[in-house]
């Protein structure tokens, strides 16, 4: 088939959750014989360099990419908000981008356009002017409960009042839009019910991320006694997450294991934490090979409070056998099972009782590892993820 993805960042480089998803996809089909055409938005945010991207990549994809300014603006936000739109939304506006899309329509054909992100929305009745492709959604969450988890969670009453804006307005959106696509695939079924329940009417089934198992790395030591979490702290559940965890969590944490360290990595490391004075804390800041850094340490932690989808890279850690300890959120979407492939932890007790068990009783932690492991080989491999999708198109 011959398939045109709309990215609304870079796939490449393919260091966070996002964008590790779309590759993988981009992978699977180009592997299973599809042709796929890659167009993708890209910002300050998220930069692209070409240059650094496999040439075999380029040429099979075509890839072509159109800057879009993300940069929240007052006087923008504020009229958004006085017309009751979504600002998420209205940003991802670029006439660019309408061009690029004109333009790679008129000289192709495609079978599908799959969008991958509800904010590509405003895109799909030019698709449907230029093209006769059916149109899909690929969504990687369910994006008004991330800011009404977030809006949930702060205390700031004027934060509280703007939040509350963006995820109703955000919500109305998804709720108005969502019958514009022939098909919906979200990463986790708890959203595709979320989907079905609101009010969606097209074919709508829930279409995991699959990944590729890494290599082991026999020269990498493990450092015991430690607890790791990677991830962009740009991305607001994560810091928010974190906060919480460093905040409620690692005075438990630490008078339960006192030996335990915990170390911090990933892109965009906010002021407040970079210039922590918590004990045996330590900020790597992004890592060049996030599978060498987590093969390092012994205990992922991943203390979400809000967000939506699913979290990719518990699935990287999972691959390697890390045991993970996560809240339940942050493990939605997965087919976990608690306390045979992961462990469960919403609280601060709940966190220190599971490092302290994990790091006193090392052939437990490992039999979670193992189990996690297996899980991921079975049910989030890239070939049989794109394998499911291609049948549901097929079918379109």
């Amino acid at each position: 088939m011959r398939i045109l993805q709309v990215c609304y960042k870079p796939p490449f480089p393919a260091t966070d959750g996002g964008a590790m998803g779309m590759n993988s996809l981009t992978t699977g089909l180009l592997n299973r014989g599809h042709q796929v055409k890659v167009v993708s938005f890209h910002s300050k945010k998220h930069p692209c360099n070409i240059e650094a991207m496999p040439q075999d990549y380029l040429e099979k994809t075509g890839f072509e990419t159109v800057f879009v300014d993300l940069d929240i603006k007052l006087f923008p936000a504020i009229e958004a908000m006085l017309c009751g739109e979504s600002y998420h939304v209205k940003r991802f506006i670029n006439q660019a981008m309408k061009d690029k899309l004109r333009d790679v329509l008129t000289r192709q054909e495609f079978d599908i356009v799959q969008m991958e992100s509800i904010f590509l929305t405003p895109y799909v009745p030019l698709v449907r002017k230029y093209s006769n492709a059916k149109v899909v959604l690929r969504s990687p969450n369910v994006e008004n409960k991330i800011w009404q988890r977030t809006y949930k969670a702060t205390k700031n009453p004027f934060k509280r009042f703007y939040l509350k804006h963006l995820y109703l307005t955000l919500e109305h959106y998804e709720r108005e839009r969502i019958n514009d696509y022939d098909a919906i695939f979200p990463v986790t079924a708890t959203d595709a019910e979320y989907f079905i329940r609101n009010g969606c009417r097209r074919l709508c089934k829930p279409i995991a991320v699959g990944i590729d198992t890494p290599e082991i790395l026999p020269d990498v030591l493990e450092e015991p006694n430690s607890i790791f979490h990677i991830g962009s702290m740009n991305w607001v559940p994560n810091e928010q997450g974190i906060r919480w965890f460093l905040k409620s969590c690692w005075k438990s944490v630490k008078a339960a294991s006192p030996q335990v360290k915990a170390y911090f990595a990933g892109r965009n490391m906010p002021d407040w934490l970079l210039n922590t004075h918590e004990k045996d804390v330590f900020v790597v800041g992004e890592v060049d090979d996030s599978i060498r850094f987590m093969t390092s340490k012994q205990i992922m932690v991943v203390p979400l409070l809000s967000g939506s989808g699913i979290r990719i890279k518990i699935i990287e850690a999972m691959s390697i056998g890390k045991t993970v300890i996560a809240t339940t959120i942050a493990a939605e979407g997965l087919m976990y099972e608690n306390g045979k492939n992961i462990i469960i932890a919403d609280t601060p007790q709940e966190f220190a009782i599971a490092v302290k068990r994990c790091l006193d009783d090392s052939s437990y932690a490992k039999e979670i590892g193992f189990q996690a492991a297996q899980l991921i080989a079975t049910r989030y491999n890239t070939d049989e993820i794109a394998k499911e999708i291609s049948a549901y198109y097929e079918q379109l």
